[in-house]
């Protein structure tokens, strides 16, 4: 059984992935080339923003954000510390300050209340709020409204990183409008990957697709050699374009089939685990499903058992970024992030798929569904 099942993905679309590689190839044209222009329209007109710029991967994507709104020293940009260390770490990179900010439980997605909290701890340190970056984690979209009423009455400019949501929906909305500048990543395990690194960046404002698009290549002008801003070389390769249109193609479908999985997993799993929580107005991309235990070591239990079973299982994630090495002395939510530290000591992600037989379902079920706690009076 496969944690993420790539291989039976290719086998499904290898005819149109061969014949669109060769089609490069015999072209010769590796990068920007037509593939490229092909993927931004395709991937604009699925979530419904007026532009897509591609880019060579997630994290180059969330730095071109920030770039394009001018964010810099002195700033504060917000970031949930229970997410990837790339939706942090291109924070300094600019020269602005991370400021960590805590989980809603419910959605392990950044907490509204906690923001509040972090945007006055950072303007009493001198710091201006400039950005605030929510993060679709596990595939369910951020709370938007609330986050965007918040950034509204600030000032600030609202960046989704939607690396592992892209898709997905919120109140009738596609991620990938829902932000001034929505960001997404490509690498092979995502939902939506390519065979290697990729990323793109989504808005309705053209003056800044504009100036993302001149930041991507070197921070061109009109004339190839006429650099009228510092930029960096980020540009998505024709072959990956190539390789993503073919699985674009399928992409509908296969979200339709993840969350038929994950509704299956719910209903069987809502009376042992607390199962991951999605209103009727959301629909997550389910990049991966995810189980909360009751404890670090109940959750070490249940790996081992799953491992013994030969049932795959991952952390996503083990311990939130404010705790990090390159993170401890950077400010957060003054109340602290307890969340944060416990959804990263007792969540775990089980299969998930568009491939997923239901035989692999129906035992990833039964063996979860068999196992008890240490204390029987506790709840998985």
């Amino acid at each position: 059984m496969q944690f993420i099942d790539l291989a039976s993905q290719q086998e499904r679309i290898r005819k149109g992935i061969d014949a669109r590689i060769a089609g490069v190839l015999d072209r010769g044209t590796y990068i920007m080339g037509p593939e490229v222009a092909e993927l931004e329209q395709a991937l604009a007109a699925f979530c419904g923003a007026k532009h897509c710029i591609s880019c060579a991967n997630g994290t180059d994507a969330l730095q071109l954000a920030l770039m394009a709104l001018e964010v810099t020293s002195g700033d504060a940009v917000f970031v949930p510390s229970f997410t990837f260390a790339a939706t942090a770490e291109i924070v300094p990179f600019v020269g602005a300050t991370p400021v960590f900010v805590d989980i809603d439980l419910d959605s392990y997605n950044m907490s509204p209340d906690s923001l509040v909290r972090a945007i006055d701890a950072a303007r009493k340190m001198g710091l201006r709020p400039a950005a605030v970056v929510p993060v679709d984690l596990f595939g369910r979209p951020a709370d938007y409204e609330a986050i965007t009423q918040i950034a509204r009455a600030e000032g600030m400019a609202l960046i989704g990183d939607s690396a592992q949501g892209w898709g997905a929906q919120y109140k009738g909305r596609l991620t990938g409008t829902l932000a001034d500048i929505t960001t997404t990543s490509f690498f092979p395990a995502k939902p939506l990957g390519c065979y290697g690194d990729g990323g793109a960046l989504f808005t309705d404002d053209p003056e800044l697709a504009a100036i993302m698009d001149s930041f991507r290549v070197h921070g061109k002008g009109v004339e190839k050699y006429d650099n009228v801003r510092i930029g960096m070389n980020s540009r998505l390769d024709t072959l990956q374009a190539a390789i993503l249109l073919e699985k674009l193609a399928i992409y509908a479908d296969e979200l339709d089939k993840r969350d038929e999985i994950a509704r299956r997993y719910s209903a069987a799993l809502s009376d042992h685990f607390i199962i991951p929580q999605m209103p009727d107005d959301l629909r997550s991309t389910w990049a991966q499903y995810t189980l909360r235990a009751r404890s670090e070591a109940e959750r070490s239990r249940i790996q081992m058992i799953l491992k013994e079973s030969d049932i795959p299982s991952a952390v996503y994630y083990p311990k939130p970024l404010h705790q990090q090495t390159a993170y401890v002395d950077f400010p957060c939510d003054p109340n602290g992030l307890g969340n944060s530290e416990l959804a990263a000591s007792c969540v775990f992600s089980i299969p998930m798929s568009p491939y997923l037989t239901l035989t692999d379902q129906e035992k990833v079920i039964a063996t979860l569904q068999s196992l008890k706690p240490n204390d029987p009076q506790a709840t998985l």
